[in-house]
């Protein structure tokens, strides 16, 4: 498989985990107006920052160094307010677009983790 750029990982990790967590939220409710919350509530820089912070001790030197160079990417003007915030989620969703591509159980181990937690 050919080598992506960070910022295509983190692109496609935040698909990844969007879809994660509709899968989720559509057993939860059949209402609209909640299931758009609970998915925006999840899917959200703080909630994704939070997540990072709590796999943090999970991860692999590998995956620590995939997570720091998510981290490290750009961030664009409009998200500057609160840039270590969306730094941590841009992490996050790198992680989530690496282990997708590369390493699936690791992923579903990830998520299942994750659920630990909520």
């Amino acid at each position: 498989m050919t080598e992506m750029h960070m910022r295509n990982y983190a692109y496609l990790g935040d698909a990844v985990w969007e879809l994660h967590i509709r899968k989720k939220t559509i057993l939860m409710t059949q209402n609209s107006k909640d299931l758009h919350k609970i998915t925006t509530d999840r899917v959200k820089a703080s909630f994704q920052a939070e997540l990072l912070k709590y796999l943090e001790e999970f991860l692999t030197e590998e995956e620590q160094e995939i997570s720091r160079r998510g981290r490290n990417l750009s961030v664009p003007i409009a998200r500057r307010s609160n840039q270590s915030e969306y730094r941590q989620a841009t992490a996050f969703e790198t992680l989530i677009g690496w282990w997708y591509s590369h390493n699936k159980p690791r992923l579903k181990e990830i998520f299942e983790k994750i659920e630990e937690k909520l």
